[in-house]
């Protein structure tokens, strides 16, 4: 299975954003009010320029206090982005984000952020690929 496979099984494919100058607190809130668990950071919704996640606020918190949630985005997003393209292959992407141990993943075509896949998209979509591939086999050995 591609990514562009798994971001058409989404049912929405936009990516939300935030301005690199938003104050941590305002993030922590469309967050919570989106129900994800990343927003990418970009001043024009195309061109990443990081990416903050649950953990990385989690993480300040713990270390300074509340804070933190003052703080611009941009203090705490992630900057070196690992991205991956529509074309790329699903368990590829799986042990990049395994490896380096992050859940989101921004799907870049060209130049243009053009949406975002999780560890949960991915894992999804490789149990339905191997639920079809179950019932094919089974249909196989029953002669259908």
């Amino acid at each position: 299975m591609q990514v562009h496979q798994i971001l058409r099984s989404k049912p929405k494919a936009d990516v939300v954003t935030v301005e690199p100058t938003v104050r941590v607190a305002d993030a922590a809130r469309l967050l919570a009010e989106r129900r994800i668990g990343a927003l990418m950071v970009a001043t024009d919704g195309k061109h990443p320029l990081g990416i903050l996640s649950e953990r990385d606020i989690v993480r300040d918190l713990g270390r300074r206090g509340s804070i933190c949630l003052e703080d611009k985005v941009e203090s705490l997003m992630t900057r070196n982005l690992v991205t991956c393209a529509p074309g790329d292959n699903a368990d590829a992407v799986l042990e990049k984000m395994t490896a380096g141990r992050f859940r989101h993943m921004p799907v870049i075509e060209g130049s243009e952020m053009v949406g975002i896949i999780s560890i949960g998209d991915v894992v999804a979509a490789r149990l339905s690929e191997l639920a079809m591939e179950k019932d094919a086999l089974e249909n196989m050995i029953k002669g259908n």
